[in-house]
């Protein structure tokens, strides 16, 4: 059972709560039928994701063979088998199928529609077009926040579609990076990193990181944010910037972002910053009397 968790990567469902994002943000997350129809959205982005990592899995069982830590993976070695793998993959598209089916509307079919497809297309294709790739990650949190919104009739704002699309390549070009350093170590040439090379990489993550750095604080200082919820959350920028120098220093110091989730899950210093971010905002949304 361990290594069908470990197939459909269950720690990477931390994603999906980025589904939550519009009914959070909205001041409407205790509102009972608002958060089951976020958390039906949930399930869904979270079974159709968990088919979509087999597949990758599935096509790259050779390369994952020679890699240090990804030999370790179910199918690349040999726990579970093809055919099994197989066996899953369409048990979870029947699954999500249902789940759509009977809990989601036209927009949220859509859009689940699009994040498989468009990953499957990743899988077999376009991972190995440098830029295509990560620009298709960050597009899948977007949709996954689109999901939510749809899910409840919640509007996603033009700040949450920049900051969330940003925050995204953040990650993926700091994965990209931590791969391409690992790969010259490990002597190994991947097709996948061809359009890659240090320079690039660090000038891109710059790039991206002053990005959001900037929309942020834009979006604190705007009017409307102002208004919205208080004049002191200009004082969450302290968390935002902290986090995103801790994030560029395990990328250029300690060489540790080749997998963003795992380094979420180990690093407490970031994971301090993300709680006391969210407290702020719980605090300025939900017990904010004197908006």
């Amino acid at each position: 059972m361990l290594n069908y968790l470990k197939l459909i990567r269950v720690n990477q469902w931390v994603k999906n709560f980025f589904v939550f994002l519009p009914i959070f943000f909205s001041g409407k997350l205790f509102e009972i039928n608002l958060f089951i129809q976020s958390f039906y959205g949930f399930l869904i982005f979270s079974f159709v994701a968990s088919s979509i990592y087999i597949i990758n899995d599935y096509v790259d069982i050779e390369k994952d063979k020679k890699h240090p830590e990804k030999k370790n993976r179910p199918l690349a070695s040999g726990k579970i088998s093809k055919t099994n793998a197989l066996i899953l993959f369409f048990a979870l598209i029947f699954i999500t199928s249902i789940l759509t089916w009977f809990l989601a509307n036209k927009q949220v079919t859509a859009l689940v529609a699009i994040y498989f497809f468009m990953n499957l297309a990743y899988s077999f294709k376009f991972k190995q077009i440098a830029i295509l790739d990560v620009i298709i990650i960050a597009t899948g949190f977007l949709l996954r926040v689109f999901v939510g919104g749809y899910m409840t009739g919640i509007l996603v704002t033009d700040w949450t579609i920049l900051l969330v699309f940003d925050l995204a390549l953040i990650l993926a070009l700091g994965k990209r990076r931590g791969e391409l350093i690992n790969a010259d170590l490990e002597g190994v040439t991947r097709k996948s990193l061809d359009g890659y090379n240090l320079n690039f990489l660090n000038s891109a993550l710059s790039l991206t990181c002053t990005v959001a750095v900037i929309c942020y604080m834009m979006f604190i200082v705007s009017p409307e944010t102002q208004s919205k919820f208080h004049h002191y959350i200009i004082y969450t920028f302290v968390f935002v910037f902290a986090a995103v120098l801790r994030y560029l220093q395990q990328t250029f110091v300690y060489m540790k972002t080749e997998s963003p989730t795992k380094l979420i899950f180990k690093d407490h210093f970031l994971q301090f910053l993300i709680i006391m971010w969210g407290i702020s905002y719980v605090l300025l949304i939900y017990f904010n009397n004197g908006k």
